[in-house]
């Protein structure tokens, strides 16, 4: 179902450009450690399904594992199975990206190559069932980031509410220049926790790097671990809002 694909690919995106980072200290490039944070799904106040993201050191840089499942009710309507797959390099900057998709009869082989060299982002699509590839190539902006080395570096960024910038990000299909904001700090609670928090807002639908209408809001713990406790998208009302809550952080 389209809004998992969405949830996932929303982990996402933010990120901060090694070679010219927004105003504030400055985000620490080195590799992140392991570390596995697993989110509950929530749509339309039932819970949808689950997303556990891994990250792990590789060489000089990173790899990233995101797997993605529907649950209950969902799941009985339409079956999600996805594994995303990334690495990305010291600077935070993508390398690579890969998606194997189980989505209702849907199955999908997908693959990004991101060549810094070149600024090109080659994507490849492979439908299992139709037996069809789609190539594409797009031009991107040095150190452009995909959904899971942006995630981590907004994680070491400290950008105080009030302040935004602008980012590049591709999917391998389009690239663009996104802006990220901090807004508010805000307390959350979930389940017995409670979070302090700030609230950021990246304007990536409306036709920016989604065509669809929509917001996209993620509140991180205002503290030394900037925990994504949250990511919320809210769509028009025919869809719905798909909220993903960190249910527990864990070691690999």
């Amino acid at each position: 179902m389209w809004f998992f694909r969405t949830a996932a690919a929303l982990g996402v995106f933010l990120a901060v450009p090694a070679a010219a980072p927004p105003p504030g200290p400055a985000a620490d490039t080195a590799a992140p450690g392991s570390e596995v944070l697993s989110y509950n799904i929530e749509w339309r106040f039932i819970h949808g399904g689950n997303a556990r993201l891994t990250w792990s050191p590789a060489g000089d840089g990173f790899a990233a594992r995101l797997h993605l499942e529907s649950a209950g009710m969902v799941s009985s309507i339409y079956k999600v199975d996805d594994e995303y797959t990334s690495v990305s390099d010291r600077d935070l900057c993508a390398v690579s990206l890969s998606l194997q998709s189980s989505e209702g009869s849907r199955r999908h082989d997908t693959a990004v190559t991101f060549d810094a060299a070149r600024r090109k982002a080659t994507y490849r699509d492979r439908d299992l069932v139709k037996n069809v590839t789609v190539t594409h190539e797009t031009d991107i902006q040095p150190c452009t980031q995909d959904i899971f080395g942006a995630l981590h570096a907004l994680r070491r960024l400290r950008l105080e509410p009030g302040r935004s910038t602008e980012i590049p990000i591709s999917d391998g299909k389009k690239a663009v220049m996104a802006k990220v904001e901090a807004q508010e700090r805000e307390t959350l609670k979930l389940a017995s926790t409670t979070y302090k928090t700030v609230r950021y807002e990246a304007f990536l639908f409306n036709n920016v790097l989604f065509r669809r209408r929509g917001r996209l809001f993620v509140w991180m713990t205002d503290d030394d671990r900037r925990l994504p406790v949250q990511i919320r998208i809210h769509m028009p009302f025919y869809i719905g809002t798909v909220t993903l809550q960190l249910a527990r952080v864990s070691k690999p």
